[in-house]
């Protein structure tokens, strides 16, 4: 078999740190991961970063792979040192090493030369030379399956498809019609739970997320509303989702809710109540009313009753031709609260006629 030099693989020197070993893993991980890179060669590689990291990311692995010393160099053969070839780890009576799979993908086992060295460690001696059933185990966060004899020639392996992380992210946006008509980017801000990143390997306590796992981000971006966009629509922000350990980013759906104090939205037509008393109701009035194009003037006719609607053109929210909806103002027919005793006295001959 051919030595392998893990640190020449992840990039780093002898005396790394295990900060500069797991950002350099971090980095070629996410660079040669099966889902970004489609590249014939990057399965292997991806294996191989992830072997190296399973001993440089482990103290004790780390402290076994230098016991070999400097003076190997990659690509020369290689025989277990005294004290490591004792060990069965494959074929005859020995429990042979399961691959490994990755989002459901398999990646294949372990090298020859990673089992040489740490196969008793996976498996335990004993377990070896019985031959028998062992139990998974997990490294580095990446399952190894464990296997069953079912006859002595012929062993069969389990493997468990797990789903892949749902990156993605839906939040309801509520705009108002000035919103819409400003025609400028709208700010959103939320939280939202996601998997810790910064959590070392092997265990440990993480300072970032209090150990739990899971952190509270928060984010604030800001989003370009589409021409005449309608209630319940679904914006998405690409990328904008949560990210995973290795900078793999899901989408942002914006599921759009009209919330306006003053308009009712129905495309690009508004609606507005405008208050008037019942004398003027009767009589006819002249009403300034705000709208979002400036303050303007209206007529209210004579006889107006409560809920006619009076259509302003051109008063409305932007359309994607050109030129804007209309304004509707929904008459509401109002008793003022300060009536005095001579009003209510007015009232009532006009009821009595």
């Amino acid at each position: 078999m051919e030595y392998k030099d893990y640190y020449e693989i992840l990039g780093v020197k002898r005396d790394a740190t295990e900060a500069e070993i797991k950002s350099a893993y971090r980095k070629l991980a996410r660079k040669y991961h099966p889902d970004v890179n489609k590249t014939k060669e990057a399965e292997s590689k991806f294996k191989d970063i992830n072997e190296a990291y399973e001993v440089l990311g482990d103290k004790a692995k780390r402290q076994r792979y230098d016991s070999l010393g400097s003076n190997w160099q990659g690509g020369q053969s290689y025989t277990p040192p005294p004290g490591f070839e004792n060990f069965n780890f494959g074929g005859g009576n020995g429990g042979a090493y399961q691959s490994f799979s990755f989002n459901g993908q398999d990646m294949g086992g372990f090298s020859d030369f990673f089992s040489s060295l740490f196969g008793d460690m996976m498996m335990g001696g004993a377990a070896s030379r019985a031959g028998g059933r062992h139990q998974g185990m997990d490294f580095g966060g990446f399952d190894f399956g464990g296997a069953q004899q079912r006859t002595t020639q012929r062993r069969s392996t389990r493997q468990t498809k797990t789903p892949k992380e749902d990156l993605d992210i839906t939040k309801t946006l509520n705009i108002t019609a000035k919103d819409i008509f400003n025609q400028k980017p709208v700010s959103v801000s939320f939280s939202e739970m996601e998997r810790c990143t910064q959590c070392p390997p092997g265990g440990g306590y993480c300072s970032a997320c209090g150990g739990t796992g899971i952190k509270n981000v928060t984010k604030s971006i800001k989003v370009k509303l589409p021409p005449e966009v309608k209630e319940g629509q679904k914006v998405r922000l690409k990328g904008e989702g949560k990210v995973d350990a290795y900078g793999q980013a899901g989408d942002l759906y914006l599921i759009i809710h009209f919330k306006d104090p003053e308009y009712d939205i129905d495309g690009t037509d508004l609606t507005r109540e405008v208050e008037i008393t019942p004398p003027e109701a009767v009589l006819g009035t002249k009403k300034d009313i705000k709208t979002l194009h400036g303050n303007i003037g209206i007529k209210i006719p004579p006889k107006t009753s409560s809920g006619q609607m009076l259509r302003l053109k051109n008063l409305g929210l932007p359309k994607k031709s050109g030129g804007y909806g209309n304004l509707n103002a929904k008459i509401k027919i109002i008793i003022p609260k300060d009536i005095s005793a001579k009003q209510i006295e007015l009232y009532k001959k006009i009821q009595e006629s």
